[in-house]
């Protein structure tokens, strides 16, 4: 549904202060030397030396007098406020890059990247029953799954609609259309629409009969979209508490498979690393994106190895690395299990921009890697990564320089990691 986009703006002024007139010549003596003891900012007594000049460029706007002669309301503890900031600034920046990088991009911990751990399960969503108009109705709501997303060859997707109340008590739902589609653009044929049969029976993909929960399952390549390559759309329209509504459900198909698993998985200690290599029969040569999730031996997400690389045509292993660092920091339970692999041939500024490779579901293969012997500590390195430290460095260095030339006297802040082994 469309959202409003987000007009609010900020906007920054500078409050002037002016000093007050009439006061006798103690007063004035009195607020010249207090005004030549915060312009230092360390109370010793002014000397004949000049302060530095402060900071210049984009960073530090508002330095310059104000139009009119006023003079800029920038004061000496605020000079040191915006430098003190730049630091922490550079220093979170090199940081964070350090941090980000100690194991390669192939080789991530699980945690950071908690939506594709379980990439078969359903997903579900709960929505006010959506009318005609754009209208919706907050008194019935419609909780929906599917199956999945992306479909391969002889793969099919599961759909399943439920009505409940404010309550989440069961609303009665009647399926009165159900149809799919495959969407085209253009001067592009139409394709057949096939129907789908939707039952709350027990039979089938539909788990438990008479719960109000109504299932359909849509099998591209079993019906009249198995040559359609692209986004298949499938509306339902419904009847529940006395209202009509509709839901959409939208999945991208492949009707043919670039690649194919031969079954065949092994494993090795290399480069210090755990690698998995798992044999496929490639008929379309091309870059292949490959993800499998790791899990330790209580079950428990470890991490996730992708695989982004050339291909050529026949047999061809893909490699799946668990990162040795990341073994001894994490600490998983081994040996470690290869689970839910899933892979596809990218097709660079084609829509869809995929062809599918079959996802081999649930445990793929279990390690026999029963000990961290051959499993180096040491962080992952490349050239690209030891460009980007250098030049974060650098301008962390400058800025930790500019503060210190700017207050000799004061500690510098402390750094929020040290410098890479």
């Amino acid at each position: 549904m469309p959202t409003e986009p987000d007009n609010t703006h900020a906007r920054r002024g500078w409050r002037r202060h002016a000093l007050p007139a009439g006061l006798g010549a103690l007063v004035l003596a009195a607020l010249a030397a207090l005004g030549l003891y915060l312009a230092r900012g360390d109370g010793a007594p002014a000397g004949p030396a000049a302060a530095p000049p402060p900071p210049s460029g984009p960073q530090f706007f508002g330095r310059q007098a104000n139009e009119g002669g006023l003079p800029a309301p920038d004061t000496r503890a605020e000079q040191r406020r915006q430098l003190v900031e730049q630091v922490k600034l550079t220093d979170h920046t090199y940081c964070s890059y350090l941090e980000g990088t100690r194991y390669p991009h192939a080789s991530r911990p699980a945690a950071q990247h908690a939506d594709q751990i379980h990439p078969n399960q359903p997903i579900a969503e709960m929505n006010p029953m959506r009318l005609e108009g754009g209208k919706s109705s907050a008194d019935v709501l419609l909780q929906s799954s599917q199956s999945r997303v992306y479909l391969a060859a002889g793969e099919g997707v599961a759909f399943t609609l439920r009505t409940v109340d404010a309550q989440g008590q069961v609303v009665p739902l009647v399926i009165t259309r159900a149809v799919a589609q495959g969407m085209t653009y253009g001067d592009s044929r139409p394709t057949p629409q096939v129907s789908l049969a939707f039952a709350d029976d027990g039979g089938g993909a539909d788990p438990v009969a008479g719960d109000g929960t109504f299932t359909a399952v849509l099998s591209p390549a079993q019906g009249g979209l198995a040559g359609f390559h692209g986004t298949i759309r499938t509306e339902v329209r419904y009847n529940a508490g006395g209202r009509s509504g509709f839901v959409l459900f939208d999945v991208v198909y492949t009707p043919t498979l670039p690649a194919v698993w031969t079954g065949q998985v092994r494993e090795a200690t290399e480069d210090g690393s755990l690698q998995f290599y798992l044999r496929a029969e490639v008929r379309q040569p091309g870059r292949y994106i490959v993800s499998g999730r790791v899990d330790d031996a209580r079950g428990r997400p470890f991490a996730l190895a992708t695989f982004n690389d050339l291909l050529g045509p026949g047999p061809q292993d893909v490699k799946l690395t668990v990162f040795g660092k990341l073994m001894h920091d994490g600490a998983p339970q081994l040996p470690l299990v290869l689970r839910d692999v899933e892979g596809y041939l990218l097709r660079e500024n084609l829509d869809p921009d995929r062809l599918l490779m079959p996802r081999l579901e649930g445990r793929v293969f279990a390690s026999k890697t029963g000990s961290l012997k051959g499993i180096s500590d040491e962080e992952w390195q490349s050239e690209e990564r030891s460009r980007y430290l250098t030049e974060y460095a650098k301008d962390r260095n400058a800025a930790r320089a500019r503060l210190a030339a700017f207050d000799p006297e004061a500690p510098l802040p402390p750094s929020a990691c040290a410098a890479p082994r």
